[in-house]
């Protein structure tokens, strides 16, 4: 059986869930972090040292403010309340993207780092003002400004993943196939599963049926 130690998922349908069951896409985004929980747990129990976690993109700035400010909100609650309960838990919480929030929020996710700096358990990768493109194009300028040779090895470097393994599995919920500028460097041997279920009506059974699926799944890596 196939490894796995690392885990992406794109977190999508939150705003079609709350549009079709409270008639709010605000509903949606808040009925998910329960279905984050879930998975977090889920995670630790099959023993996956990485969850790299799609919860807002560079693109997602074009919503309406309104969403965009609660998106904030429902993140600065997370980090207040959660961390502690993270951290007692032995989890790890590393961000990926650019921070660029209200000095609250950057406080906030510097704190919640350094805190669970050293835990051990489980690597929660939190994709917050993520873009893959943005990632790669940052790369290569400061790979021209350390002057250094372009190759894979340097590239890795200067990711925001640098020091972390790429994904072995990647689950995208929602019923749409598509990987929206999502770890398009890391994915180039990822195994995709594209689950029909919105974010926040997927649990851990779903989870779970992945993951055997993937176990059984013939890796080749390129070779026969």
């Amino acid at each position: 059986m196939n490894p796995l130690n690392h885990v992406a998922i794109i977190m999508d349908g939150n705003g079609r869930w709350g549009l079709k069951n409270k008639n709010s896409r605000n509903a949606g985004h808040k009925a998910g972090l329960n279905t984050i929980e879930k998975i977090i747990k889920e995670s630790i129990k099959q023993k996956i040292q990485h969850l790299t976690l799609f919860a807002l993109s560079t693109e997602n700035w074009k919503r309406p403010k309104q969403e965009i400010t609660y998106l904030l909100s429902l993140l600065e609650t997370f980090l207040t309340k959660k961390i502690e309960e993270l951290h007692k838990q032995n989890i790890k919480l590393n961000i990926i993207g650019v921070k660029s929030f209200s000095k609250k929020i950057n406080s906030l996710l510097n704190f919640s780092e350094k805190k669970t700096l050293e835990n051990t358990k489980l690597q929660i990768n939190l994709a917050l003002n993520y873009g893959s493109k943005f990632e790669l194009l940052n790369a290569f300028k400061n790979l021209k400004k350390n002057d250094d040779m372009i190759n894979e090895k340097n590239l890795k470097k200067h990711l925001f993943t640098k020091n972390i393994p790429d994904p072995d599995l990647l689950i995208r919920t929602g019923n749409t196939k598509r990987l929206s500028n999502f770890l398009l460097w890391q994915i180039a041997y990822t195994e995709i599963f594209f689950e029909k279920k919105l974010w926040p009506d997927f649990n851990e059974k779903d989870y779970i049926k992945i993951i055997k699926n993937f176990k059984k799944i013939k890796r080749k890596f390129g070779n026969i």
